[in-house]
This record gives structure tokens, sequence and C-alpha cells, in this order.
């Protein structure tokens, strides 16, 4: 296996943390990004970043040059807002998704990670494990599900390996707060700083468990060059500390010394009410264990916002194609 690392949305919360951990590790590394959702001062000042869109093939296939091992982890990871856009998140994942797997299939790389998400697993009975069926319930899943078919199929046609990895709910320093569509403990904490009470969507007994950026990075570099792991589905994520929104609204507010006083806001449609995914595989093969327990990463996350300072949030970096009365409320008239 070769020693050249090449990751899409380097300037992201996720791919910048990867590109760290190989350079670590004395991999060459080189990425591109839009900068849609990400910071360019994220890249590693020791990678080469090329400013390209995972859709502009031409521009894909020249910063991929020499490369042995692809990561995907560019995406607009917006699951509740594909409801209400689903043009731009699967142009932002199908496509790209099929644009980065043609250049990785001329540029001749060895192995292609592509980074998929929970969402593939719908409404199932919790912990979801990668036998399961996938069953995708809303337009980012669906997305995602066609992209993991796309680079089974095209890694098999084209010669080169694959390993599809299930990263879900990472927290952790880098991760963009000011957007109002995703990343519920980044909002949460980014409101609390400016004094305002957090919005919880329905009940808020929603379930979820949240990975650190850090324990998730470890097993997913482990992905470039174990060969039990080809052609395998394996879930990157504790399944411990399964907690509802409410408990992490309060976790954050104890953290932050605030007197929680949450705002409850209708439900949002399409949303999983329990996601849970087991570790049991990651554990088998990688090794996977946990470093932080969720309050840590979310100590870690406060620390970094507090350094940065909270931040009005950004409804103008995504569009919503379709406003009716499903659409919530708080996106339509910027109430986050």
């Amino acid at each position: 296996m070769g020693s050249k690392v090449f990751i899409t949305g380097i300037a992201g919360f996720l791919g910048s943390h990867i590109a760290d951990a190989f350079i670590e590790d004395g991999y060459e590394v080189c990425g591109v990004d839009n900068l849609c959702g990400g910071y360019r001062t994220n890249v590693p000042v020791e990678a080469d970043f090329y400013e390209v869109d995972c859709t502009d093939l031409d521009g894909l296939k020249d910063a991929m040059e020499g490369a042995d091992i692809v990561y995907h982890a560019a995406a607009r990871a917006h699951e509740g807002l594909s409801v209400f856009s689903p043009a731009q998140i699967n142009e932002s994942i199908y496509q790209a998704t099929t644009c980065t797997l043609s250049a990785a299939a001329d540029c001749e790389v060895d192995r292609f990670v592509y980074c998929s998400s929970m969402s593939r697993y719908g409404a199932q009975e919790t912990p979801f494990t990668e036998d399961m069926e996938p069953k995708p319930q809303d337009p980012y899943a669906i997305s995602k599900v066609a992209s993991e078919e796309m680079t089974r199929l095209m890694a098999e046609i084209h010669g080169f390996e694959h390993v599809i990895a299930v990263p879900h709910n990472i927290i952790g320093p880098r991760q963009r707060f000011d957007d109002p569509f995703r990343n519920v403990a980044s909002i949460f904490i980014n409101r609390m700083l400016q004094g305002k009470q957090p919005i919880i969507y329905g009940t808020g007994e929603q379930k979820r468990c949240f990975t650190f950026v850090q324990d998730g990075v470890r097993p997913l570099k482990k992905l470039a060059h174990q060969d039990n792991v080809v052609g395998e589905i394996i879930n990157i994520g504790p399944d411990d500390e399964f907690i509802t929104i409410n408990t992490l609204a309060k976790v954050i507010a104890d953290i932050l010394e605030f007197d929680l006083d949450p705002i409850y806001m209708s439900d949002r449609p399409q949303e999983v009410k329990l996601a849970n995914c087991s570790a049991d595989k990651a554990r088998r093969l990688l090794g996977y264990e946990t470093e932080y327990t969720l309050r840590d990463g979310l100590e870690e996350m406060t620390d970094y916002i507090k350094e940065h300072g909270p931040r009005e949030f950004d409804y103008e970096h995504l569009t919503l194609e379709i406003v009716n009365d499903q659409t919530p409320e708080t996106w339509t008239n910027q109430l986050i």
C-alpha cells in the first residue's frame, strides 16, 4: 500500500482531522474542498490543498494525481435539510461521489474509503448492525446509500479496493458551529454562549450516541492499510452513552453553568427517533475503543467555541428549495 493520501473535504471538520492524523504518521497528504462548509485555516500547512468542488472531474483528477489512498469525506451533511433542499444535497453527495470515484479509477488508486452515514439504517431496531438492509427515509440517506452502491460497483469494475465507513454524530473542535441546519451540539453551545436557550425539535426524547472526533479518526486511519477491512461496511462510533437530546442540552448547560429552559418546536419531518450503531464489528476488526466520554468531548467543544467566539448563524450558504407548511419555521423565519 502506498503512502500518498488524498482527502475530499480536507478543509472540513472530519477531513482536516484525518489529514492531521496521516501527516503525523509521515504520509504525504493532499486534498480538495470547495470551502462551502469548512475553513481554509483547518487545512494542515503540510498538506497540498486545491480549492476544487467534488463535481469538477478534471479538477479532481489533477489534484488526485499520484495518490494511492482516497478518503471521500466531503458532503453537505444536512440530513434534516435534505427534505427541503434535496437537489443541493444530492449533488453534493451522489454526484460528488460519482465524480470522485471516476477520478480515482482514472488515477489508478489502490484503495477508496467512503465515509457514509448511519442515516443509511433509517428507523430500524437499535443498535444498528452492518448486516441490516439499508432503509433510508430522507433524501440525504438515499444519496448516501446510492453512493455506497456506486463505490462497490466502480471498485469491482476498475480493480481498486474499497471500504465503506459509517462514522456517526461526530463532535469536536473545528466543527462548524454557525450552521443552523446541522450539528445539534454545536448549535446548542453557540446559542447558550450568546445567552439564548437551545431550540429542541419535538419532545427532545430522540436518542443518539456522539463520537468525539479523535475517537473516530483512529479507527478511520486504520482503514487505509488493513487487509481485513477490504469490501466491508464498518460502523465507526460508540454504542454506549445512548442519550436523549434533552440530556445533551442538560450536559452542555451544566458545563457552561447555564440556566436551562429549552424552547420546544414541532418535529422535523422524517427524523429518526432512535439511532444507535453497534460498535462490535469495529471492535473486532479495528480494535476500536473510546478514550473520551461524552462530557469530555463536549468540554473540548465548548473550549473551542469560546476561543473563537460565538457567532450569528449563517443562513446564506444553503438555500431552502422547498418552503411549505412542513418547513421548520426555525429556518424559514431564521429563529436559530
